[in-house]
């Protein structure tokens, strides 16, 4: 998707995936920033160790960084997914890195719900559900008509959450269209140019 939006905007640019462990999250950041990368992105479960690492980060956790004059900035383009969102109540499924990117964005109480506390989730009274886990398969909670639902989980095919929330008749933003949402924020922190959002939502096979 990156690299398409490059491409579009005419950038000799590469996006490419880093397979990073935890421990060794300090090291590969430092190592891009010393070999002159523009910026990366980080996802989980690196999330709040990345703001960690930022110069200056705009939350406890990020999802997006910049790297200026030898300087870490930390973005959270996450949030972009559920900007103009107009909720009452939502339901947050999730404690970790994307649950917190996301929350600075989210209007209304937010009922959050994670295993190792508050379990299972309850969206009962709720207008907005979103699944900040990268669970897939399992159908954590059963979306009704008249609810907004946000599935941070992308891969092939919906995932259980989204087929259920699509036979409900639910607004849905599945996984690879949050997936556009964020990534065309961080390409204009990194480019300083617009995102061609059309070729990216192209790239993922995504109607314009």
């Amino acid at each position: 998707m990156q690299n398409a939006a490059f491409a579009a905007r005419g950038l000799d640019w590469a996006y490419v995936a880093l397979d990073v462990p935890p421990e060794q999250l300090e090291e590969a950041v430092r190592g891009l920033v010393a070999s002159g990368y523009a910026g990366a992105n980080v996802t989980i479960p690196h999330k709040r160790a990345a703001a960690l690492l930022c110069d200056e980060a705009d939350g406890e956790a990020v999802n997006t960084l910049l790297f200026d004059r030898g300087r870490i900035i930390g973005s959270n383009t996450d949030r972009e997914i559920v900007s103009g969102i107009d909720s009452k109540k939502v339901c947050l499924i999730g404690g970790g890195g994307a649950a917190a990117t996301l929350m600075p964005g989210l209007r209304g109480e937010v009922r959050q719900f994670e295993r190792r506390g508050d379990w299972p989730p309850d969206a009962d009274g709720c207008d907005l559900i979103v699944n900040a886990t990268p669970v897939r398969d399992e159908l954590l909670v059963e979306p009704h008509s008249g609810q907004t639902v946000v599935e941070l989980a992308y891969g092939d095919g919906d995932t259980a959450l989204v087929r259920a929330a699509r036979a409900a008749g639910c607004t849905v933003i599945d996984g690879r269209e949050a997936l556009v949402l964020q990534g065309a924020a961080s390409f204009e922190r990194w480019t300083g140019v617009p995102a061609p959002v059309t070729a990216m939502r192209a790239a993922l096979g995504l109607s314009a």
